[in-house]
């Protein structure tokens, strides 16, 4: 109230900006998103030849890591360049799901000073205007018209400083959990289709002829 009524649009993009911060915080854990161990026991389960339909669709509801993985092993029996483009296509729906909301982060990082600078502005032209009417005796309601005027600049400036924090805070995240997983895939890929597979074994040498002796005189071998 002591800022105006441009305090209002400020107000709800700091819950705003409140409510994406503990969304993310939640979503955005790395336990969750790619479990260090998962490749680990999708060998193990591919070893033992338990990788059927059902244990992709348990996959999949498992991470979003694991959704990755699951589509690399689907199609696993497609050859490397397929399944390369697969895990990619799958990668990019994670990525962008990781990302959600911070657009609108950002948005309110830019937007809140701007905000509160129009609300100082707005309060100045006021003051200026009760100037010219009332002339300067009245200090002390130059004074309050004026502290008016700042306190949206000091509002926006308070809701602007976090978002950025925090805007940038989960860019970095979703930066790192994204080159993990492109690791996790390009260990997958060189395990199914690359320096992962054990080696052919070699064809046995095969046996020398015995050498043929020479007939002896007379035509006979000896």
């Amino acid at each position: 109230m002591a800022g105006g009524w441009m305090m209002l649009p400020i107000l709800v993009c700091s819950a705003v900006a409140l409510a994406i911060v503990v969304e993310r915080f939640w979503t955005l854990r790395p336990s969750r998103l790619a479990p260090p161990t998962l490749l680990g026991q999708v060998r193990t389960s591919w070893g033992k030849g338990t990788v059927d339909p059902g244990y992709l669709k348990a996959l999949r509801e498992n991470s979003p890591l694991g959704r990755i993985l699951a589509v690399g092993l689907n199609n696993a029996d497609a050859g490397r360049d397929i399944m390369k483009e697969r895990i990619e296509e799958a990668a990019s729906q994670e990525i962008h799901d990781m990302e959600r909301f911070l657009n609108t982060l950002g948005t309110i990082a830019a937007i809140t000073p701007l905000l509160g600078l129009l609300g100082t502005v707005i309060g100045m032209i006021d003051v200026f205007s009760a100037i010219m009417l009332h002339g300067t005796g009245d200090t002390a309601r130059l004074a309050g018209g004026i502290s008016q005027a700042l306190i949206t600049t000091a509002a926006g400036l308070s809701v602007a400083i976090p978002a950025i924090f925090f805007h940038r805070f989960f860019v970095r995240r979703v930066d790192e959990i994204t080159i993990g997983m492109e690791q996790t895939a390009v260990n997958l890929l060189d395990w199914i289709h690359g320096e992962g597979e054990a080696p052919a074994p070699a064809p046995a040498p095969a046996k020398k002829a015995a050498p043929r002796r020479k007939p002896a005189a007379g035509g006979a071998v000896s």
